[in-house]
């Protein structure tokens, strides 16, 4: 297997061309990036914490859907609409990776799909 498509409904269904993660070689995981909608596909409404809690909720719907958890996360990505929102996304991100935190990257974009707060994505490991 080079590569296969991982999908699960404990994180909202691709909206574009894209899968929702992808296996590569086995040993690797690539999670598309995570906006702050339900299962379902509605937006959250709430606060910047309530959508990264979202966020990170999709991640690990993602990531048992593969067997993984958040254990597995090597890096992360969090993209933020202002970074303004980073030290409160910070402590909603913090309480997922308490012990040996992933490396991280956490960038402000000038827009994120459906014009939401924050989005994350990670890369795990088998």
């Amino acid at each position: 297997m080079l590569r296969e498509a991982v999908s699960t409904n404990n994180a909202p269904a691709a909206i574009g061309p894209y899968s929702q993660a992808i296996r590569a070689e086995g040993r690797f995981l690539f999670c598309s990036g995570q906006i702050p909608l339900t299962p379902d596909g509605e937006l959250v409404s709430g606060d910047i914490k309530v959508q990264a809690k979202q966020c990170m909720e999709n991640v690990k719907g993602l990531l048992e859907a593969a067997g993984l958890s958040l254990s597995n996360v090597a890096k992360t990505t969090i993209f933020l609409s202002s970074m303004d929102h980073f030290a409160a996304v910070n402590e909603v991100y913090g309480s997922y990776f308490q012990s040996e935190p992933p490396a991280r990257s956490t960038v402000a974009a000038a827009g994120l799909p459906k014009a939401v707060d924050v989005e994350i994505e990670v890369i795990a490991v088998y």
